[in-house]
């Protein structure tokens, strides 16, 4: 990470800690592999979403970690995360985890393979100052991550987006068929192909690897779905947007909301804010 001062959560070693939730969560899904199983709900996630017992069982997962780094290593840090909220430990310090222990929720609900576990970890509560972020693709068993000023990487390999001109291939995210129409409509005649995964944060992954020209999106997103992804696009070379002021204006709370837009040349990121439809 950047030159910061030393500090027990921020020099813990998160890459060893995600990688340990994701062979856990591996385990669970292996065990729930089939809809009926994967399909129990246990009412609404602090994040406003209705929550699976599966999405409670990853976190769970995740906090289990959490505690072992705040109780081993006397780490203060602030966890913001999808179903539990915001959960300080230690008094919290100077340090920010955001997480989404199931990115694509519908589609692992589905038996669809493409949903991801999103952590991030910041200096302060704002977008620009993710210092390490780590995405997993379940269904490609891949895994993104990048540290603030160190580069972005996808299974270990360094990832550097080179100069393209065109939308050839974008991304778009949204469930919503009455919010992704009017898109849909402005994106008409200025990109070629549209792809939707159904998970925001392999998306957004999706253009640091040179997969997507740009990622387009007609909600207003949350921390939890952006924050890692966007410092892995940001590390290879894409350029970001999440609306007016700038990164640093973008907050992580759980109630934030903003539009994000992702693309790997500067065009193509002015096409495609030009087709938001909010924020």
């Amino acid at each position: 990470m950047s030159q910061l001062p030393p500090d027990p959560a921020l020099d813990a070693d998160w890459t060893g800690i995600c990688r340990r939730i994701v062979e856990e969560q591996k385990k669970l899904f292996a065990e729930f592999d089939t809809m009926k199983k994967r399909d129990n709900y246990e009412g609404i996630g602090e994040g406003g979403d209705h929550a699976l017992v599966l999405d409670r069982m990853c976190e769970d997962l995740v906090f289990a970690e959490l505690e072992n780094l705040a109780d081993s290593g006397a780490a203060a840090f602030t966890a913001i995360s999808e179903e539990r909220g915001t959960v300080t430990f230690n008094e919290g310090g100077n340090v920010w985890v955001v997480i989404d222990p199931i990115d694509g929720s519908l589609n692992f609900k589905r038996t669809i393979p493409r949903h991801s576990l999103s952590i991030a970890v910041a200096t302060a509560p704002n977008m620009a100052a993710v210092e390490f972020g780590y995405v997993y693709d379940f269904g490609t068993d891949e895994e993104f991550l990048a540290q603030s000023g160190e580069g972005a990487y996808l299974n270990e390999e360094r990832i550097q987006l080179e100069g393209r001109e065109g939308l050839e291939v974008v991304g778009v995210e949204g469930s919503d068929p009455a919010q992704l129409a009017p898109m849909l409509e402005k994106l008409a005649g200025k990109v070629y192909r549209v792809r939707c995964v159904g998970s925001l944060a392999i998306s957004i992954a999706s253009v640091a690897a040179g997969r997507f020209d740009g990622l387009a999106f007609p909600h207003l997103s949350r921390s939890v779905d952006v924050a890692a992804a966007q410092l892995i696009a940001r590390e290879a070379g894409a350029l970001v947007d999440l609306g007016d002021g700038g990164l640093s204006e973008v907050g992580l709370a759980l109630e934030e909301r903003f539009p994000v837009t992702v693309a790997a040349s500067g065009d193509g990121l002015d096409t495609l804010v030009s087709t938001r439809t909010v924020g």
